[in-house]
């Protein structure tokens, strides 16, 4: 599936996210876990958040914005983002596939909650080095990802259209991350027995 085809799908299923009963707490413990590692300097009110895939709840925005940063958004589904733009009209929102995106700057903390593994295998590795080069001296990135042992990918209808999802394995990410120069500071498997895992990393 190519990403316009994953968003396509997420037009179809923002309900899930909308619905009373979605669990608006999902990953915000991971969020001021990741935001805890942040330099003082890059809490002054002057500096960027980008959140990857950031769909249409805006649960992280408060989480981020109490540290002083600057939220922006980047999503694939334009549906996502028509609901958050009218909750946030305020904000900034972008709508495009992140492997071609033009970065407008460099970001204090990035984030890729449960969409980077959306991202066609072949094009994680170059998608995770461009995050890292994106980011100011001491930043943070942080993304949840398939916590599995092998690189692969596969498709499933769990939550009704068909969706793509890849991993590059535990090893691979951890391994990319290092030689891209980053720290490693949280690995999580926050879902256990899922597979669903949480990583923080910071440039020095």
């Amino acid at each position: 599936m190519t990403p316009e085809q994953t968003g396509k799908a997420y037009d179809s299923i923002t309900g899930l996210w909308t619905r009373p009963e979605f669990n608006s707490e999902n990953g915000t413990s991971s969020y001021r876990h990741a935001l805890a590692f942040l330099p003082s300097h890059l809490l002054n009110g002057t500096h960027f958040a980008l959140d990857i895939g950031c769909g249409c709840t805006n649960r992280f925005v408060p989480i981020i914005e109490d540290k002083k940063l600057v939220y922006e958004g980047v999503d694939i589904s334009n549906n996502m983002l028509d609901i958050a733009r009218k909750s946030l009209p305020e904000h900034t929102f972008y709508y495009h596939d992140i492997c071609s995106f033009n970065f407008p700057k460099q970001y204090a903390f990035i984030s890729a909650w449960d969409s980077l593994w959306h991202v066609p295998l072949h094009q994680q590795e170059a998608l995770l080095v461009t995050l890292c080069h994106q980011l100011e001296a001491g930043g943070v990135l942080m993304f949840s990802c398939g916590g599995v042992d092998e690189a692969g990918c596969h498709t499933n209808q769990a939550m009704g259209p068909e969706v793509y999802y890849a991993s590059l394995g535990i090893n691979g990410y951890v391994s990319l991350l290092v030689d891209a120069g980053m720290f490693i500071r949280h690995i999580n498997y926050d879902q256990y027995p899922e597979q669903h895992t949480v990583i923080i990393a910071q440039k020095p």
